[in-house]
């Protein structure tokens, strides 16, 4: 069997139009089931709002204008990829005309709908909500294996297109296939919130009995470390190779005594006096592409590890966390190792915590001692706690929703006070919004509406909206030089004036690494 681009387009769009998960997972295992293997990589990538090719040199000016629709929808996601493939391998002279005739020939064989679909996937623009959790869940049900074996394969691959193929055209023993290799990263474990070490703790039922390791979160660039023999390839969270641009990480690995190996841990830029540089500076280093040297000695990088997946010929990722720290211990020196505690207590959890802070780190993730490594998941073992920052800020204007939350305005625009009586924006966000929220603020900030330019409302400055937020980074962006990190909604201030909103002093205190009042 095979699938047309407009079976994709359709059931993009049925999916965005969907609100519950278990819609959304049936839409796309339905159409996934009638795509070949061959195909499915490329469809779970389309799906997933994105190219399997992640970059081919497309972006709004060279789809500005485009030949009109075709009539019927001849076109297959195989065929479409083949073109993606193509357009991304054009260099050099005449590489723009190229690409814009390659497109141009795509676009006229494309209907209306599957016109609109290309244009949103390749600005990255398709948002749907098929998130890869649900994706995965798809690819399981449309294969008819467990959800378990696409998850772990996906976990060791690192490519859901790849598993996806794997898993239709061969099943189960296909995925069983998958194994830790050293030199091919695998998605790394993430840790979920819990409020408080107290909550933490809690949650993982820990006591003097039972206790849990409570590690210092850092705020640098997550990596993994491969080693064989004299090889090391250094990985990111979203599996970069980043090997070229880290010699002091190369360096560190290849100094433990060890022939092969898999680390995961972190790079980080610290001060003269081992407090932390803003993350901005850690992920310009990480990200830059000069001269590695130069680099180096302008902003020197240091690794600290805190976990091991593999060590010599031997798979930890199924080990308790308990026996993965100790052959980190044995193998990994404790200046490269992240400051650890194994606690029981509130009292000893959060004296390790205060000193996470009181170093300048972020705060602490609290780990069950006998949970595995759930790579590519938010374990239930691992479990982040940082001090909630909240500011009362202003909302400026407002973007309207797309995907479920077409109708609605949606994305705030957030501002601080400044002393001249104006406000200084801040960032955007529609994070922890409810859809009871959305509907109060869609009416509300409708009647405060001042400008509409079709996509953004501007507003009278008169809402406040308290906002939890991680951090405060340096900003080009903004003119205030400071935006917030992962700004969340908690709740409108109807009881405030925007004359009581917090200011952009308050906030540039905190970016100074001010604790806020309490």
């Amino acid at each position: 069997m095979t699938v047309l681009l407009r079976d994709l387009a359709d059931t993009s769009a049925a999916v965005a139009g969907t609100p519950a998960r278990l819609g959304k997972v049936g839409l796309l295992a339905d159409v996934l089931g009638r795509a070949d293997p061959d195909e499915a990589a490329a469809a779970v990538a389309f799906l997933s709002g994105e190219l399997r090719q992640r970059q081919i040199g497309v972006g709004w000016a060279t789809l500005r204008e485009v030949p009109p629709p075709a009539d019927s929808p001849t076109l297959r996601v195989g065929a479409v990829d083949a073109t993606f493939d193509e357009i991304g391998r054009q260099s050099g002279a005449g590489s723009q005309a190229a690409r814009r005739a390659l497109l141009a020939e795509l676009f006229a064989r494309a209907t209306a709908p599957e016109q609109r679909f290309l244009r949103q996937l390749l600005v990255g623009e398709l948002r749907q909500g098929a998130l890869e959790g649900v994706m995965v869940d798809a690819v399981a049900r449309a294969a008819g294996v467990p959800a378990k074996d696409v998850r772990r394969a996906v976990m060791l691959r690192g490519d859901l297109g790849v598993v996806a193929t794997a898993a239709l055209a061969g099943g189960t023993a296909a995925l069983a296939g998958f194994r830790l290799e050293v030199g091919r990263p695998v998605l790394p474990m993430l840790a979920q919130t819990a409020d408080s070490v107290d909550a933490a703790l809690a949650k993982l039922a820990a006591s003097a009995d039972n206790p849990a390791a409570v590690e210092w979160k850092l705020d640098g660039a997550r990596i993994q470390v491969h080693r064989s023999g004299s090889d090391v390839a250094v990985y990111t969270r979203s599996l970069d190779d980043i090997t070229a641009r880290v010699p002091e990480v190369v360096e560190a690995a290849l100094a433990l005594p060890v022939t092969t190996a898999v680390l995961d841990g972190e790079a980080i830029a610290l001060k003269p006096d081992g407090r932390p540089q803003p993350f901005q500076v850690t992920a310009s280093r990480v990200g830059s592409r000069g001269d590695p040297a130069a680099l180096r000695a302008a902003t020197p990088l240091s690794p600290v590890l805190f976990d091991l997946l593999h060590l010599d010929g031997a798979d930890l990722l199924d080990a308790p966390g308990s026996e993965r720290a100790a052959a980190l211990g044995k193998v990994v020196p404790e200046s490269v190792r992240v400051p650890r505690v194994v606690a029981g207590t509130v009292a000893g959890a959060s004296a390790a915590f205060a000193a996470a802070l009181d170093r300048g780190h972020e705060g602490v993730v609290v780990k069950s001692l006998s949970t595995p490594y759930e790579a590519g998941r938010r374990g239930a073992g691992w479990l982040k706690v940082k001090p909630r920052h909240t500011l009362d800020l202003v909302v400026l204007a407002v973007e309207r929703g797309h995907g479920r939350r077409t109708g609605w305005l949606s994305n705030l625009h957030l501002g601080a006070r400044d002393r001249a009586g104006g406000f200084v924006m801040l960032g955007k966000t529609f994070k922890g919004l409810t859809d009871e929220m959305l509907r109060w603020q869609t009416e509300r900030l409708a009647a405060l509406a001042v400008d509409d330019s079709g996509w953004v409302v501007h507003v009278r400055p008169e809402l406040v909206v308290e906002v939890a937020f991680d951090g405060v980074q340096t900003s080009p962006r903004y003119p205030g030089g400071v935006a917030l990190r992962f700004a969340r909604v908690l709740r409108y201030r109807e009881d405030k004036t925007a004359a009581e909103a917090d200011t952009i002093d308050t906030v540039r205190a905190i970016h100074a690494g001010t604790r806020l009042p309490t």
